[in-house]
């Protein structure tokens, strides 16, 4: 794990660990405020990563993006076809001729 996503992690423990219920409930709100603006972002940040990689001449396989990025294959190919949220949400697949 990266030493910035361990400080982040140790803050979201140190809320969690506020002993005033208020007091924490406020940190709470304060962050998933924050994460709904930001959350936005850092997927297009992530998805400009894929997408660079994925332009190289020869393109970057799939499954060293995911290694490199430390998520699932399938996390990579959606991240490129610019899927977020549920499965519900993408497309479907069109069927073939009978």
């Amino acid at each position: 794990m990266t030493e910035e996503a361990q400080r982040v992690i140790d803050a979201m423990d140190a809320v969690e660990a506020m002993t005033s219920p208020e007091d924490r409930a406020r940190a709470i709100s304060e962050v998933l405020t924050d994460q709904a603006v930001r959350g936005k972002r850092w997927r297009e940040l992530r998805r400009q990563v894929v997408l660079e990689m994925r332009a190289q001449e020869p393109p970057v396989s799939y499954r060293k993006i995911a290694a490199r990025l430390g998520v699932s294959l399938a996390t990579v190919q959606d991240i490129e076809r610019g899927y977020t949220g549920s499965g519900r949400d993408r497309p479907r697949a069109k069927s073939q001729p009978e």
